[in-house]
């Protein structure tokens, strides 16, 4: 097995270690009070960081897997969420090249727009299949904090755990292989 195989997999285990602890931390009971303010979607943000930086390192089947677990372990309606969550990473990982020369605020506005799409996508289906679901003012201050968290969520995939994006360099010898 070649270097580039040995770190595609590892990665794309250490992506799936990171949600087991993202959604380990999530359902442990530290506090019996309820929260004042809700927790950031710290899955989410990881995964669109992820997918803008590295596509390859979170294929969509991982991404559905993961989500789908978490919507099983947090009780949340199965595979509505996960699905958006798919279909945002999708659109961001098709915008993934052209955002290169955004700039890192082009590409937070970007993913800002996305992540809220996906929760109102999901509130806007729970409500016409009439779901009970979450107060409206918990979900915005959710996400808000989630795209809050997205630059931190980048900073840390790319110094602690060495998810960039690829050089030009990287992608124009890539381009004479394929």
């Amino acid at each position: 097995m070649d270097s580039q195989t040995s770190q595609l997999w590892s990665k794309r285990g250490l992506y799936l270690f990171l949600a087991a602890l993202i959604l380990f931390l999530h359902l442990l009971p530290l506090d019996t009070k309820p929260d004042r303010w809700p927790f950031p979607d710290l899955l989410i943000a990881l995964t669109f960081a992820w997918v803008l930086r590295r596509p390859e390192f979170v294929p969509t089947l991982l991404v559905a897997i993961v989500m789908l677990m978490a919507d099983l372990l947090l009780q949340r309606p199965p595979g509505l969420l996960a699905a958006l969550v798919v279909l945002g990473a999708a659109y961001l990982r098709s915008a993934a090249f052209s955002l290169r020369d955004s700039g890192f605020v082009g590409e937070w506005s970007t993913v800002a727009v996305v992540i809220t799409a996906v929760f109102m996508l999901n509130r806007v289906i729970l409500a016409i299949l009439s779901v009970q679901q979450a107060a409206l003012g918990p979900v915005v201050i959710q996400v808000v904090l989630t795209i809050a968290v997205y630059p931190l969520i980048v900073l840390l995939s790319q110094n602690g755990f060495g998810v960039r994006r690829k050089s030009s360099a990287e992608t124009g010898a890539l381009g004479a292989r394929g």
